[in-house]
């Protein structure tokens, strides 16, 4: 039975121990687990948490990367919660160097060049960003201990993106755009003008030339991100605004949007759709602010409040992971000084 829960669109502690409830309950579930893992042989048949000590729960590997951003990023923000100490608790258990050994060695086995490309490493990145930004003896322990898989994931991002000669223009999660928004996040948070100057880079290259989005295609039917809005939330970043305004202009000269339907919360990619919604008014409050338009602020309002109330929907399906689009949400909207 789907639950429908009054969620406000700024973050405050209340929803903060809401969503750290949420994601506490899925970072230590081994199962269901959906394994992204070519073997290499009969030993390979190990279970998740074998595979993946520091991130084996919330159903796959990157879902449970970013529950455990949220969770720092919540304990971040509102140090009280009720759940603090369970949150911790996480933290100390899997961002700790034997747990995150095995993840690094996991990455250097063959057949491992393209696992979690480039969803996962993203959010991998976007894990140690918020980490090292935090002015805390744990969290410079937590960072500390996450750092050797940070070198792994920010080398493969160094060798991959020179050899990606075209963008992956999806909405689910090879998305090029997203995942190059969430390094660019590590890169300025650690100040990496190496991985930082290639983001930018392979942005223009790929992006930079691009018109006329076709936007009304959108949605595919299981698409959690629009790839026409994360391309331009990416550019409001690279380009200087004048340059961007002048991109935008031509690239997305009229943006219409209705929310998406989600028919059945209970399916794993129909309730994608949720993700979508909650991703779409993330991008809206970006570019509202990069383009001064408080239309495309309302905009989002409206696709963020077609999803919030069925985070929580009683089914692991969303459940696992919908809390971190609408954490993301949120900050974007406070970013873009959106008060309202």
């Amino acid at each position: 039975m789907v639950q429908i829960l009054a969620i406000a669109l700024s973050l405050d502690a209340g929803g903060g121990s809401h969503f750290a409830q949420l994601a506490l309950k899925c970072v230590r579930q081994e199962y269901p687990n959906k394994l992204d893992h070519v073997m290499n042989g009969p030993q390979e048949v190990q279970s998740p948490r074998a595979l993946h000590p520091s991130f084996y729960g919330c159903y796959d590997w990157h879902s449970s990367v970013h529950g455990h951003w949220m969770l720092a990023r919540l304990l971040r923000r509102f140090p009280q919660l009720p759940e603090a100490a369970a949150i911790r608790g996480v933290l100390d258990e899997h961002l700790a160097p034997v747990p995150v050994a095995v993840e690094v060695e996991y990455f250097g086995q063959p057949n491992r060049k393209s696992f979690e490309r480039t969803y996962g490493w993203a959010w991998l990145l976007e894990l140690q960003a918020e980490l090292r930004s935090w002015d805390s003896p744990d969290a410079r322990r937590w960072a500390e201990a996450l750092q050797p898989l940070a070198d792994r994931v920010k080398r493969a991002f160094l060798d991959f993106l020179p050899r990606q000669t075209y963008p992956i223009r999806t909405g689910v999660h090879p998305n090029t755009a997203y995942g190059l928004s969430l390094a660019l996040d590590y890169a300025k948070a650690i100040r990496d003008d190496e991985l930082g100057g290639l983001i930018a880079e392979r942005a223009r290259t790929y992006f930079g030339k691009d018109t006329d989005a076709p936007l009304k295609w959108e949605p595919g039917g299981e698409d959690f991100l629009s790839p026409s809005l994360e391309e331009a939330a990416l550019m409001s970043r690279i380009l200087p605004a004048r340059d961007f305004r002048r991109w935008m202009k031509s690239f997305l000269p009229a943006l219409k949007l209705t929310p998406a339907i989600v028919s059945d919360r209970t399916d794993p990619k129909i309730v994608h759709l949720d993700g979508l919604n909650l991703s779409r008014a993330r991008c809206l409050y970006a570019l509202s602010s990069a383009l001064g338009r408080p239309a495309l602020a309302r905009l989002g309002d409206t696709q963020a409040q077609a999803s919030l109330p069925y985070i929580a929907s009683g089914s692991y399906e969303g459940e696992h992971w919908l809390g971190t689009f609408a954490v993301q949400l949120m900050d974007a909207r406070a970013q873009a000084g959106i008060s309202r």
